[in-house]
């Protein structure tokens, strides 16, 4: 499979090389910090290796990993090969980094189950083949190899605990609690980092602000492992800033508080498009430019779109298509977007297809033939969308409920034929829907 192939049509690789990477990351707004001497390595040196971890603590990545993963895509588009650090090891233990309690410890097996699924994803984002083919390990691999008296002398002499007390990620944990495990997890992820430069070759290490402390440990234990002083740069970092909604509300959620997963079976491919459909204005921008491989000229004129005609919608459509591509496949996209024009739409719903996987996505009830006898009334009751007869009364005889489009008039009026022999779609207002289906 080729580059081109991974992004589907949808962007192209970067014109200026490794030399441009800093300045795309930065337009794309995908720019935090960077070590001294990057600018210098990417302008003038031979292909770099960068890396990011991923620790497989459950056994899906959701969206909240797709600024690191992006971040990746850029550094493969530049002309680099990204190498993805699965956590085997690292998982076990716990990152205090942008966590307020001590994370669960896994067993190796449920790790290993974890690690399998997360490879899987990313192979829908990266280019694993040519000669800047992303490659995959597992720090299991290295960090399982440690006694503890070899990584205390090998890595523990080097990093002096001031120095690991002064970093945010400790400092914010320490009133609460932080047990040992969590305390040494810098130490671990500086292991890796200079485990990766001295066996791959690998001099950059990426990923969010929250992880610069770490980041910035593996350099100063790369430097003094391999005698360089504080002038030499031996090794690089870039971080990206951490993406929060203008609203307020944690990136990667949805209003309901649950996380937006990259796994069909803990997100489908409707909830996922709809999640991005959904994006508030001020947001959307930001998502063109980091999860899409869009050129900015499209970018720009999707924002000046957005800014004349808001209501269209259509840098969300465009943000919500391009990723639902990428992670589902085009056909679900294509289903994803017939689905949700259908929901929101004036016409009737008559598509059985549409119905059944709407069913799944909103509320739903399931009814008997019983409940149809029984009339629009005896239907509005069992939907759910009414608390009380009487509550169904004044919604109805005020026309505040359809049946498959039509108006209901009265609480005896008889429920419309169903759709396919199964569905009933009721609409208790304009953006309010509920799909029901006949008791098999």
């Amino acid at each position: 499979m080729t580059a081109a192939d991974m992004t589907g049509g949808r962007g192209s690789g970067s014109a200026k090389g490794q030399a441009g990477l800093l300045d795309e990351l930065r337009w794309r707004g995908m720019l935090h910090q960077h070590s001294s001497g990057l600018a210098e390595r990417l302008a003038t040196g031979p292909r770099i290796k960068g890396y990011n971890g991923f620790d497989p603590t459950g056994p899906s990545l959701h969206i909240g990993h797709l600024v690191p993963i992006f971040g990746l895509i850029q550094l493969q588009r530049a002309g680099g090969v990204p190498v993805v650090v699965v956590g085997g090891g690292t998982a076990m233990i716990g990152d205090p980094s942008g966590s307020s309690a001590e994370r669960l410890l896994l067993s190796r097996a449920t790790v290993e189950e974890n690690v399998g699924g997360i490879q899987s994803q990313l192979t829908r984002f990266l280019d694993f083949d040519g000669p800047n083919g992303a490659e995959v390990v597992d720090n299991y691999e290295w960090l399982s190899s440690y006694s503890l008296l070899r990584f205390l002398r090998d890595i523990g002499k080097h990093l002096t605990v001031p120095y690991m007390l002064a970093k945010d990620s400790v400092q914010i944990r320490l009133d609460a609690g932080l047990s040992f495990t969590e305390f040494s997890y810098m130490l671990l992820q500086a292991a890796d980092f200079l485990h990766l430069y001295r066996s791959g070759g690998v001099e950059l290490q990426m990923g969010g602000a929250d992880q610069w402390g770490n980041m910035t440990a593996g350099l100063e234990l790369i430097r003094k492992e391999f005698g360089a002083g504080d002038g030499q740069d031996l090794a690089f970092a870039v971080s990206y800033p951490l993406l929060t909604n203008e609203s307020g509300t944690k990136f990667g959620k949805t209003a309901a508080g649950t996380s937006v997963w990259l796994d069909r079976e803990k997100t489908s491919p409707f909830q996922f498009y709809q999640y991005w459909l959904d994006a508030d204005d001020r947001d959307v921008g930001r998502y063109l430019r980091t999860f899409t491989l869009f050129d900015r000229a499209k970018i720009e004129g999707l924002e000046a779109d957005m800014a004349a005609n808001p209501e269209a919608r259509l840098a969300q459509k465009a943000v919500a298509y391009d990723l639902t591509a990428r992670v589902h496949g085009d056909d679900e996209a294509r289903r994803a977007v017939r689905v949700s024009q259908a929901a929101f739409s004036k016409d009737p719903i008559r598509d059985p297809d549409v119905l059944e996987i709407l069913f799944d996505n909103v509320d739903n009830f399931e009814f008997t033939s019983e409940d149809l006898a029984g009339g629009a009334l005896r239907i509005a009751i069992v939907s759910g969308q009414y608390a009380s007869n009487g509550e169904a009364r004044r919604a109805i005889s005020q026309g505040g409920l359809s049946i498959n489009d039509e108006r209901a008039k009265a609480p005896e009026d008889a429920v419309p034929e169903l759709v396919g022999g199964r569905y009933l779609v009721l609409r208790p207002g304009k953006r309010s829907l509920r799909i029901g289906r006949l008791k098999d």
